[in-house]
C-alpha cells in the first residue's frame, strides 16, 4: 500500500480538467512512473445503448504507429492458404489438428483468423474462443480468403474494438516509449474508425468523453473538440 500511495502522490494531473489531445498525451507520459514500458490505454464513452441492435459498434482499426505488442496469430486454413498464412508470419496454422489442440487447452495466441470455408470447423470452438473475444468475424476482417493480408494487418497494428454494455470502448493504443506524435496519430486513427462505424440508431452526441491513461497512471480527460473527426 505504501508504494501505491507514493506513486499516487507523485502524479501531477488535474483529473477534472479537459486537456487538448497533445497536452493529454504529454501528461500521460509524464505521470508514467513504473519501471517498465507501460501500455497507453484509451476509454471512449459513446452516445449509444448497446442493448439495441441498431446501436452496436464494432470494427477494426489499423493503428499507424502499431501497438508496440508482439501479436501472436493463429490461422485456420488449408493447403495454399495455410502456406500463405505461414509466409505472412502467422505463429500457428492448421485445420482439424489446430481445432483439436485448442480443444485440448492450447491458447497461445492473441488473434484468430480463418478462411470462410473453415468456419464450420471453427464453429466448434465457439464456447472457447467466443468468451475471450477471439472468434473470427467477417465484420472485423478475421474471416477472409486473403489470410496473408489479415496476418500482416494483425502483426502490424490492427486492433479490434467493440462497445461494451455501458457504451464504452476500451483499447490499447501504444506504449509510453512511443513518441508523442505516434500516440497522437493512433488516437486520431481510432476516433476516425469509430466515426466510420457510427450506427444508424445513434442520436445526439456520439463521442461523449475520452480518457487516456498508462497502465499504472491516472486517467487524463481529453477535450474531444481537439480531435479531428
Amino acid at each position: 500500500m505504501t508504494n501505491i500511495a507514493k506513486r499516487i502522490k507523485a502524479w501531477s494531473v488535474d483529473t477534472n480538467k479537459l486537456h487538448g489531445l497533445d497536452e493529454a498525451v504529454k501528461t500521460v507520459k509524464a505521470n508514467a512512473k513504473a519501471k517498465f514500458d507501460e501500455s497507453v490505454e484509451i476509454s471512449i464513452n459513446l452516445g449509444v445503448d448497446p442493448r439495441h441492435a441498431d446501436q452496436q459498434v464494432r470494427g477494426v482499426c489499423n493503428l499507424p504507429a502499431g501497438t508496440g505488442k508482439d501479436v501472436r496469430v493463429a490461422v485456420f486454413a488449408r493447403a495454399g492458404k495455410a502456406d500463405e498464412a505461414l509466409a505472412a508470419g502467422a505463429d500457428v496454422v492448421g485445420a482439424e489438428d489446430l481445432v483439436e489442440r485448442v480443444q485440448g487447452g492450447f491458447m497461445d495466441f492473441d488473434r484468430v483468423i480463418a478462411t470462410p470455408d473453415m468456419m464450420a470447423l471453427v464453429g466448434r470452438l465457439g464456447k472457447v474462443l467466443g468468451p475471450r473475444g477471439l472468434m473470427p468475424n467477417p465484420k472485423v476482417g478475421t474471416v477472409t480468403p486473403n489470410v496473408a493480408q489479415a496476418v500482416k494487418d494483425a502483426k502490424g497494428g490492427a486492433i479490434e474494438f467493440r462497445v461494451e454494455k455501458a457504451g464504452i470502448v476500451h483499447a490499447g493504443i501504444g506504449k509510453i516509449s512511443f513518441t508523442d506524435e505516434a500516440l497522437t496519430s493512433n488516437v486520431k486513427a481510432l476516433v476516425e474508425a469509430l466515426n466510420r462505424s457510427k450506427p444508424s440508431g445513434a442520436k445526439g452526441t456520439y463521442i461523449k468523453r475520452i480518457s487516456l491513461s498508462s497502465t499504472m497512471g491516472p486517467g487524463v480527460k481529453v477535450d474531444t473538440s481537439t480531435i479531428s473527426a
